[in-house]
């Protein structure tokens, strides 16, 4: 079963065809080769990073959710404002394959810890599921969105406008993610003098407001929270 805001997502595919081949790699996200079959850590479970965004419990669905709605709004601007044509589709689709083979590059070490796989030693995620969709025969489109959703960093900037909209919502999403993880471990080691290991959005986006609506007694009070919960959701 897909996550019920990725399976809402995922209905917004109009083509039928293309949302049954884009529901059929989202329900099993593995890759072959020479024989042996991966399949990582789970969708449901991945973090959508390692260090640098999402990198905690469900980061993979919150980013795909996140970056599929500022991509929605990107496609609101195309037409209302600027009068122009995109194919809601391909951009759908291209959120929500972007990333779906990283989980294949991770796994959870004994400590409970992400880190990466086997697998990353040999191929990132964006050669993985390219590969992927060129064998499964998905429309060059996508595979082109998918291929070049890195940007100037990627293997081919984007050519499209579908691609350019999944390309800035996937940056854009990334870095809002980021930037408010780093901010909020930053506030906590140095309001308080601890930290908060793999913190999570809810966490990080909770200490930054209170900072904000409280200032330093507001980032004391939202990290003694926080430890409270975290005790009380230990077996």
């Amino acid at each position: 079963m897909l996550d019920s805001k990725i399976q809402s997502l995922l209905e917004k595919i109009r083509d039928k065809k293309l949302r049954k081949k884009v529901a059929d790699l989202l329900k099993n996200p593995s890759f072959s080769i020479n024989g042996k079959e991966y399949s990582g850590v789970s969708l449901d479970a991945s973090p959508a990073g390692l260090s640098h965004h999402h990198s905690y419990l469900g980061g993979f669905t919150e980013h795909v959710v996140s970056a599929g709605a500022i991509a929605l709004a990107m496609c609101d601007c195309v037409e209302e404002v600027y009068r122009g044509v995109v194919n809601r589709d391909l951009v759908v689709a291209g959120i929500l394959l972007h990333d779906v083979f990283k989980p294949l590059t991770y796994k959870v070490d004994e400590s409970g810890d992400y880190s990466s796989a086997r697998l990353a030693d040999y191929l990132d995620h964006s050669s993985l599921i390219v590969a992927e969709l060129v064998r499964r025969d998905f429309p060059l489109e996508l595979v082109h969105i998918v291929a070049a959703h890195h940007g100037g960093y990627g293997a081919v900037r984007p050519r499209t406008v579908e691609a350019l909209i999944c390309h800035l919502a996937d940056l854009a999403d990334s870095r809002l993610n980021g930037d408010v993880l780093n901010a909020a471990s930053y506030l906590v080691r140095r309001i308080v003098g601890e930290d908060l290991s793999v913190m999570s959005s809810k966490e990080a986006f909770e200490i930054v407001h209170c900072k904000a609506a409280e200032g330093e007694d507001g980032v004391k009070k939202a990290y003694k929270r926080i430890v409270q919960e975290r005790k009380a959701r230990k077996p």
